[in-house]
């Protein structure tokens, strides 16, 4: 585990990740219900979807102290 790494998770967890959420998961109540009606918009929902869960993501590769690459 490299420390640096983990660092640099730790930063972009609490100042991006919960962001990224916040406003995919916004969108993501909106957006989800008209998949019935539109079902293209089932492409856009999995990758608003993909943000709700970036917090975790993030956690996830700061306890690894994962590379960015």
């Amino acid at each position: 585990m490299n420390p640096i790494w983990a660092i640099f998770w730790l930063i972009i967890f609490f100042f991006i990740s919960f962001v990224v959420a916040g406003f995919s998961a916004f969108c993501y109540v909106f957006l989800y219900v008209l998949v019935v009606c539109i079902p293209g918009l089932s492409g856009v929902t999995d990758i608003l979807l993909q943000g709700i869960q970036f917090p975790h993501f993030c956690a996830k590769a700061m306890m690894e102290g994962k590379p960015l690459c």
